[in-house]
């Protein structure tokens, strides 16, 4: 197992609180309507989060809720940012079409030049389905993203984009069944029952050192993290996945999110990263 040290680097993240955060409609499979929320919870549990980024030397940046879009505390669906190039979400579902808008709103506000912020041609909702490593763009499709928006990020960035087939509605996003571990040295972690075989060979021939999730640790969204190549934050309930990460040299950081969990986001949902 690796014996070289990790080290983290300085991140910057956008994450919108979920002040107005609620289940009123369903378009995944952990959204019901009937089970209330706690929103004095989720606000709680959600500080937490950004009070542990900022605590490990990272920058948080804050987007404004909307009280008509209860689902913006899942910022990193609005956009992926590469390089300092933002390609913008447009949204499979009604419901959270809007948020597009806002993020757009918020980047051209706070310094991005407006032919540095892409308003996208083909579905995509941002980081849940594009993960970035230094040598690839890998692209979730089967349930949310087009896989026409594929092509259009690969020219947008300038980088190869790897395609990648979703199976499962329960990991309907690729941040729900992959994790970028350390983005420098290409190494994830992965759910294999989640992809289709060709993805799932394309993913050990890219990863033949990935750690591989369990479908207990799936099912807790473990794979639903975020990395600074050091620590890696991650819902707590995925607890077979500390002993391993410990072993490859990372430092794991149980959160809990079980209210926003109730919206189908954790970790990762919560957090898109402000790459320069």
């Amino acid at each position: 197992m690796r014996t070289t040290p990790r080290t983290s680097s300085p991140r910057r993240y956008l994450m919108c609180p979920p002040t107005h955060f609620t289940v009123t409609y369903c378009i995944n499979p952990w959204m019901d309507p009937a089970k209330p929320v706690d929103l004095p919870l989720a606000l709680t549990q959600w500080e937490y989060l950004r009070d542990r980024y900022r605590s490990l030397g990272h920058t948080v940046e804050l987007l404004s809720p909307d009280p008509a879009l209860p689902d913006m505390v899942f910022a990193a669906n609005g956009a992926t940012v590469v390089d300092g190039r933002v390609l913008g979400a447009r949204f499979a579902h009604q419901e959270r079409a809007a948020e597009a808008d806002a993020h757009r709103a918020w980047f051209l506000g706070n310094g991005w030049a407006d032919d540095a912020v892409r308003v996208p041609e083909h579905v995509n909702e941002g980081e849940g389905d594009f993960a970035v490593t230094a040598s690839w763009i890998l692209a979730g499709r089967g349930f949310r993203s087009s896989p026409l928006s594929h092509d259009e990020a690969q020219e947008f960035f300038g980088r190869p984009v790897i395609g990648l087939e979703l199976v499962d509605p329960r990991y309907y996003h690729l941040d729900t069944a992959l994790s970028v571990l350390d983005d420098a040295r290409d190494e994830v972690m992965y759910y294999p029952d989640a992809f289709s075989p060709g993805s799932r060979a394309v993913l050990a021939r890219l990863f033949p050192d990935a750690l591989i999730a369990t479908a207990e640790d799936a099912a807790a969204l473990g794979l639903n993290a975020v990395s600074d190549g050091r620590n890696v934050l991650l819902p707590q309930a995925a607890v077979g996945l500390f002993g391993p990460l410990r072993d490859r040299g990372f430092e794991p950081v149980g959160m809990d999110l079980g209210e926003l969990l109730k919206g189908g986001g954790s970790v990762k949902c919560c957090t898109q990263e402000l790459r320069p």
